[in-house]
């Protein structure tokens, strides 16, 4: 297996004078390049905030702030305060894509349409489900001039800048030149024919160019000279991206010099990563490792006593001192105590065994009647941390409160595709819970898609198709609050009502756990999922 890794991360080294980062990512498969990744974030991380930049972007400059929004290709923007649902947008003057072509509000049209508009040409359906369903009151885009554009939303919505983190600009010029050289008069096939030469020759306006990729083995990005930040032009000249989805794998190939980062390593291969003086990097990240239960006719997880079961029957404290070798921080919600959105939750999230059990046994159940659940989840994936080793541990610790759990294991990509799919869905495979990490940077992220009951499938990720008015009456309150503290004051009665009704069992939150060498300097591990290659820089 190492030889086979050293095979693919083997580069041609100018002497003395290229620099190389070698990164081993859990996914299966290169996160898809042509602006829109799927993999969920981990695809925004790899192939999407290094070629690509949106009008919004996150701070990922500190290791102790939250991230917060900050401008990107906009440098400014403002909502109407006479029609609440229209917002205008400055955009930087002088930005090109990496084919030397001008980024303009007619760009920004464009990539609007490109998921929301379906007689567009560039109209992509394969883009659509990743993009839209993270801004779903976007309804269209209109240029005002060259560097200003206005956005309309569906409703009132003060969630719209943060939104707008995830579309990313392509390059109309570049997709147009694949478009007019496609072969045949069929518009959509030609469009499709568009899209895949795109990917494989990719131009955004990102600091990162891509150089060399291979499906299923590799992507070759290099440093873009002329990014407009010139404090973001990365100090290193390349960086290759290895799908390496087995966190063993991983370690192997960090710990045999073939790479030189990792995402996940194996927890119990920390204490020989650092003796052998690799540096591990984690902080507690904005991301929630859950089971999201449904909420359809005849599921389980209707009862209320079940919900708060589960949440009481699981020593968090133990799989994190355990199993993850400190690599967790347990969950008692969405959020923790300090976090402005956390509220005052009565329900206290804890490991109460007895306590479960006397729920259980209210409910219905016991040592001789055991509920039977089954939960959907992959072998390895963004974010997932280790799931089939936490899913077993939870198996095991669920059987003392009378659950009988079953495992449906499936392939990361699909799982998250049936996220959006949901419970009532075929590809449930008759599954009442799913285990789909959940980033909660912002407020749609961390609660809105899956509470309120107009985001359940196909428009978002209430997966159970949870229906409370409570909380739907909650998600207008915040979405249509403009000023920032009422506004998380909102939000914060949306959490508290959330833990209360024990939506989700809620686990872990991840602490982005990153095994490198230690030539690598620069790096800032920020509070967020995702992370700012540019200031890396390695050592000889």
């Amino acid at each position: 297996m190492l030889l086979a890794i050293a095979s693919l991360v083997a580069l041609p080294q100018k002497a003395g004078a290229e620099t190389v980062l070698r990164i081993g990512m859990t996914a299966a498969d290169i996160p898809r390049t042509l602006g829109q990744p799927d993999q969920g974030f981990e695809g925004n991380r790899f192939t999407g905030l290094t070629m690509y930049d949106a009008l919004t972007m996150w701070d990922l400059s500190s290791a102790d702030k939250a991230s917060v929004v900050i401008p990107g290709l906009a440098t400014e923007w403002k909502v109407d305060e006479s029609d609440k649902k229209k917002w205008t947008f400055k955009l930087r003057a002088g930005v090109k894509f990496h084919d030397g072509s001008p980024f303009t509000a007619d760009a920004v049209v464009w990539n609007v349409e490109k998921v929301l508009k379906q007689d567009a040409p560039q109209y992509d359906p394969s883009q659509v489900g990743v993009t839209a369903s993270r801004m779903p009151t976007l309804l269209s885009a209109r240029k005002i001039d060259d560097l200003t554009v206005e956005l309309t939303t569906r409703e009132p919505d003060s969630f719209l800048p943060i939104n707008l983190t995830n579309l990313f600009m392509a390059s109309p010029s570049k997709w147009q030149k694949f478009y007019d050289a496609a072969a045949g008069s069929d518009a959509k096939a030609k469009s499709q024919a568009a899209w895949a030469a795109f990917a494989k020759d990719a131009s955004g306006t990102g600091p990162w160019k891509m150089s060399n990729f291979t499906p299923r083995e590799r992507l070759e990005l290099v440093k873009n000279e002329d990014y407009w930040d010139k404090s973001r032009v990365p100090r290193v000249d390349r960086m290759l991206l290895l799908p390496m989805p087995e966190a063993n794998a991983r370690t192997a190939a960090l710990l045999s010099g073939q790479v030189d980062w990792v995402e996940a390593p194996a927890p119990d291969a920390v204490a020989e990563i650092k003796q052998r003086g690799f540096v591990l990097q984690t902080n507690e990240e904005p991301h929630v490792w859950p089971w999201q239960f449904s909420r359809v006719e005849g599921s389980p997880w209707n009862d209320i006593r079940v919900r708060k079961a589960a949440n009481l029957c699981v020593d968090r404290e133990g799989l994190r001192d355990g199993l993850l070798a400190g690599l967790m921080v347990p969950a008692t919600g969405t959020f923790e105590p300090g976090h402005p959105w956390r509220g005052n939750p009565t329900f206290q999230i804890k490991y109460d065994k007895p306590a479960a059990q006397k729920l259980m046994q209210e409910a219905g159940f016991g040592p001789n009647k055991k509920l039977t659940v089954k939960v959907q989840t992959s072998a390895s994936g963004s974010g997932q941390m280790l799931p089939l080793p936490m899913n077993e541990y939870l198996q095991q610790a669920l059987a003392e409160c009378y659950f009988d759990v079953q495992l449906d294991v499936i392939e990361w990509n699909t799982l998250f595709t049936n996220w959006r799919r949901g419970a009532k869905d075929p590809s449930a495979n008759g599954a009442n819970a799913t285990n789909v990490t959940y980033a909660a940077m912002d407020p749609f992220f961390a609660m809105v898609r899956f509470l309120q009951s107009s985001m359940a499938p196909p428009v978002s990720n209430n997966w159970g198709f949870i229906n409370d008015p409570r909380f739907d009456a909650l998600v207008t309150k915040a979405r249509q609050t403009f000023d920032p503290a009422a506004r998380d004051a909102a939000l914060a009665e949306l959490h508290a009502a959330s833990v209360d009704d024990a939506a989700f069992l809620y686990v872990a939150h991840d602490v982005g756990p990153r095994a490198m060498s230690p030539k690598i300097k620069g790096f800032v591990q920020p509070k967020s999922w995702f992370v700012d290659f540019s200031p890396i820089s390695m050592t000889p």
